[in-house]
């Protein structure tokens, strides 16, 4: 924590000697326990605020009337709160509807991407995981904002282009060549939101490249190609509704992922939330669901000219590559969130995972206190 605001407060006096700066910031102290030794989200029996907790500090600095430059650091307790540079961008205010970013930036995949980080901005105490547990957040690139009306209508779009670079230990996600492209609809207490996305992605796994190996070496070059992930075109499909009518609301998302050629399973996702206003509490109820258990090139398997005793080990390496990324489960979750403050929201949720893979339910309990400054 020291050495976060140690940055910040670098970065804002190396702005402040050319630009108005603003600071602002936010903290999620979140709690989590399991009923049971089951892993949900990290948590288990025992009670942890490491998990989903964290704080940051960001940073905008005008640099003349039609540009400025945002910067985010951000620490989670899953990283032992080890600052990290989350966004760096500057942005062109071209005119009044088009603006245009570049640097490092969040991607416009959900209705919540660009708070996602920001507790504080959703009733939850924390984002449906089904649909928002991605691994792709930001990008290096360029973002183009264009916002109009047409009668009682307010149409927001946004064309994000750039590369996406994940490492992590013993894994390397690179997609190239993204482009996302999202268009959102308001009309009073209407909102409608769609999202596309595609790239060329690359998985860098040393185990995973092992693994497959034994394909080449007996010349199932086709089979051994379907199953790597290397510049594999991979789409991206989202849709959202929502209808808020201030004392209550009703809204969803769903989204659909597919990388055809790879070992990775298709991936559907989607979640349905409502609430009511009660003064300074938002009682909710939440149901998510997400599904990522289809076998692939199982077909192609048992068409191969070999022996069925040799068919049946190639077989059974390309269902246990595909089976380590399998994963169907629901949550029903109960939440309740009281507005302490115009800046501090205390929250509790209740939630009902129910692992479709190996039946089992287990039911966590979060608590958490989200503040913005």
């Amino acid at each position: 924590m020291k050495k976060l605001l140690t940055i910040a407060a670098l970065t804002a006096s190396t702005f402040t000697a050319q630009a108005e700066v603003r600071i602002n910031g936010f903290a999620n102290l979140i709690g989590g326990i399991t009923s049971s030794d089951d892993t949900v989200y990290g948590y288990e029996d025992k009670i942890s605020f490491s998990e989903e907790s964290s704080f940051a500090i960001q940073i905008t600095g005008d640099i003349n009337e039609k540009m400025t430059a945002t910067g985010q650091i951000l620490a989670r307790g899953e990283d032992d709160y080890e600052a990290k540079v989350a966004w760096a961008y500057m942005t062109y205010q071209a005119t009044d509807k088009l603006s245009i970013s570049a640097g490092r930036l969040r991607l416009p995949l959900f209705k919540y991407s660009a708070s996602l980080d920001v507790g504080y901005s959703y009733h939850w105490v924390n984002a449906p995981r089904a649909v928002y547990d991605v691994e792709f957040n930001n990008i290096d690139g360029v973002r183009f904002d264009y916002s109009t009306y047409a009668g009682d209508w307010e149409y927001n779009t946004q064309l994000a282009l750039g590369k996406i670079t994940v490492d992590n230990d013993n894994v390397k996600f690179v997609a190239n060549n993204t482009a996302v492209f999202s268009v959102e609809a308001v009309n009073d207490w209407f909102k409608a939101r769609a999202v596309y996305g595609t790239s060329k992605v690359t998985l860098d796994s040393a185990a995973i490249t092992e693994a497959i190996s034994v394909l080449n070496d007996l010349g199932l070059t086709e089979l051994y190609n379907n199953l790597a992930y290397e510049n594999d075109t991979s789409p991206f499909l989202g849709l959202g509704l929502e209808v808020d009518k201030y004392d209550w609301f009703v809204s969803g998302e769903i989204t659909i992922l597919e990388t055809e050629k790879s070992f990775n399973p298709k991936s559907d996702a989607y979640y349905v939330t409502a609430g009511l206003r009660l003064g300074k509490f938002t009682p909710s109820v939440t149901y998510e669901n997400f599904d990522s258990k289809e076998y692939k090139f199982l077909d192609q398997v048992n068409a191969l000219p070999l022996p069925d005793a040799n068919k049946a080990g190639i077989e059974g390496l390309v269902r246990g590559l595909q089976e380590g990324s399998f994963n169907k489960h629901n949550v029903i979750t109960l939440g309740l969130r009281y507005d302490f403050d115009t800046n501090v929201a205390f929250k509790t949720d209740l939630s009902r995972y129910d692992n479709k893979l190996n039946d089992a339910e287990t039911t966590l309990l979060r608590v958490a206190v989200n503040y913005i400054f």
